[in-house]
């Protein structure tokens, strides 16, 4: 007889003899009846040992206990009314067994397939009953149902699937690169891919005019619960393109992923923030524009303000910004204002001021610096009301921003400001070209550095480079940054000049990308494309607040596998042949 799974045992098969294989979830004996729940990837279903049916098969679910795996063979009864299960799917019903076999026992597992509550290192340390879990196995179907969608809607957009190598060269830029030793090539290295970046501009080269892969990257880098060491990227590149076609592209692809996952219409062309506007009202260039308390800009107002704090930081040529946290001045005490002010001193900021909209007009410990006709013309401008909650800081626009737009994500998750049902896409676009590093002295390439710069701006490569924008995309969702891309360089001699600014001599860079700019030579086409986040777009469609709860076998916050236990030590004669002599001193 063929097997069957839970969902597919309702009240249609009412007397049928059916034959169910899964795990034991759970037994209740209750002295001549046995009852079990079993569990396979559909659900769960009860199923009954009663003397009456078959003695053989009673004797034998008495030996039996939680996740051994069984094969049963029964005859499908509705249940009594008082008896249904309307939390499952064969709620109505019952299998009273005939046949059992058990075909695997299993010892006491270290924690319950049906308890949410369980220590992550032991989770990941036993991730193979972990994945056991309901919740787990609805994560991993809703990946794969987004992984088909999006190779569904690139093959009716006529893109090749190509693979591009693992082994590759160390180049720099990014992360720390995983690095792999060579045994034929003695101290020579290969580097773990951190993007297909390179390789996929060469296919462009190549011809294939429309490439994508669903490939693995990865990143030495410090973790933090939305990254891994080795993640996911749906990588995405065309030829003969400009930013708004890959924008047109991929916002049908978005409309396709989430109609085919979450159900929902997203209305298109999706809104667009330039990076310089996200930075000035949210704070952050990934904006979350799900809920308002946007940063408002006081720096002018400020200038004529008797508070040494604020004028100090307009006259250094920073700004005075604030955010107004609506009816919420009686939820916080000035000990939960403290809290705050030591929030975002994580960002650089020196201090937080406030004041709070009373009935009798603004109060607090910087109110005094304020006359009434600038208490008035505050309050006008900031639209305040009765119980507004008005935080501020003052510094230089980074840390102002990065202290404001922090504290704004976090007063709206505080306060329950977020309708979690939402998904927001915002797209940032005109980011500048580099970033420079004050302690090292130069610019670095704010993505990497074959993205082109905007075509009015590169006379400006050399003279201005701060001034320089890039032909640059972030698609964002509810605050993440989903994926980003950009039009690449595809002329030679500006990809020198890009080199050249980022500081480096003719050496590394023949070193390190010579091959490219050789290939630019033979004729390149203009190209772009995107990589998404595949993790992180499957943790925000199934609402999970953990990235490891959306990949299989995930790592731990050190890059552990507690499972594999890996990192570990290998052999002697391992490191021989490799030509590595280690110089570590273990605890």
């Amino acid at each position: 007889m063929k097997r069957i799974y839970s969902n597919e045992v309702t009240i249609n098969k009412k007397e049928e003899t059916v034959r169910l294989q899964g795990w034991v979830q759970k037994r209740r004996d209750l002295g001549g009846l046995i009852f079990i729940d079993l569990r396979d990837k559909k659900g769960l279903i009860q199923v009954v040992f009663n003397p009456d049916v078959s003695k053989e098969a009673l004797t034998v679910a008495d030996k039996i206990r939680t996740e051994f795996v069984v094969d049963i063979q029964g005859t499908v009864k509705q249940r009594d009314e008082k008896q249904v299960n309307k939390n499952i799917a064969s709620g109505e019903i019952e299998v009273y067994a005939e046949h059992i076999e058990i075909l695997s026992k299993a010892k006491t597992p270290p924690f319950q397939v049906s308890d949410d509550n369980i220590n992550e290192d032991t989770r990941l340390k036993y991730r193979y009953i972990d994945l056991r879990r309901p919740k787990l196995q609805n994560i991993l179907k809703t990946r794969s149902v987004i992984n088909k969608a999006v190779r569904d809607f690139l093959a009716e957009e006529d893109f090749m699937d190509i693979e591009t190598p693992v082994l590759s060269k160390s180049t720099p830029e990014g992360a720390r690169d995983y690095l792999v030793p060579s045994r034929v090539h003695p101290g020579e290295f290969y580097a773990l891919p951190q993007s297909p970046q390179i390789y996929k501009q060469l296919l462009m080269l190549s011809g294939m005019e429309r490439y994508y892969q669903i490939v693995k990257c990865f990143r030495d880098e410090d973790l933090r619960a939305d990254r891994q060491p080795e993640f996911t990227q749906i990588d995405i590149e065309k030829s003969f393109t400009d930013q708004e076609d890959i924008i047109e592209m991929n916002e049908r692809l978005i409309q396709h992923v989430m109609k085919t996952v979450k159900g929902l219409d997203i209305p298109a062309p999706l809104p667009r923030i330039t990076f310089d506007d996200a930075m000035a009202r949210y704070g952050v260039d990934k904006p979350d524009t799900r809920f308002g308390m946007e940063l408002q800009d006081l720096t002018a107002f400020s200038e004529s303000v008797d508070f040494k704090v604020f004028k100090s930081a307009v006259e250094s040529g920073g700004s005075v910004k604030a955010i107004v946290v609506k009816d919420a001045a009686s939820d916080y005490s000035r000990k939960d204002i403290d809290k705050l002010e030591a929030f975002v001193k994580n960002y650089g900021a020196k201090g937080l001021a406030w004041m709070k909209m009373n009935e009798e007009g603004l109060q607090g410990p910087i109110a005094k610096f304020f006359d009434e006709d600038k208490k008035s013309e505050l309050s006008e401008l900031l639209t305040l009301e009765a119980n507004d909650l008005i935080l501020f800081a003052a510094d230089k626009d980074s840390v102002v921003h990065a202290s404001l737009g922090n504290l704004r994500n976090k007063l709206a998750k505080d306060l329950n400001l977020i309708d979690k049902g939402q998904f927001n896409f915002i797209w940032v676009t005109d980011w500048p070209l580099f970033e420079y590093d004050e302690e090292l002295g130069r610019y670095f390439a704010a993505h990497h550095p074959f993205t082109s710069p905007k075509a009015e701006d590169i006379d400006k490569l050399e003279s201005a480079p701060h001034e320089v924008k890039a032909n640059a995309y972030d698609i964002v969702l509810n605050g993440y940054e989903l994926g980003g891309g950009s039009i690449r360089i595809n002329d030679a001699e500006l990809q020198e000049r890009m080199f050249r600014v980022l500081g480096f001599s003719d050496e590394e860079r023949d070193s390190q990308f010579g091959f490219l700019i050789e290939a630019f030579k033979y004729g390149a086409p203009p190209h772009g494309g995107i990589a998404y986040g595949l993790d992180r777009f499957v943790m925000l469609l199934t609402g999970s607040d953990n990235i490891r709860d959306v990949i299989a076998f995930p790592k731990t916050q050190n890059a552990s596998d507690l499972m594999m236990d890996a990192p570990s030590d290998v052999s002697k004669d391992q490191l021989k042949e490799l030509h590595i002599d280690l110089d570590v001193e273990k605890d």
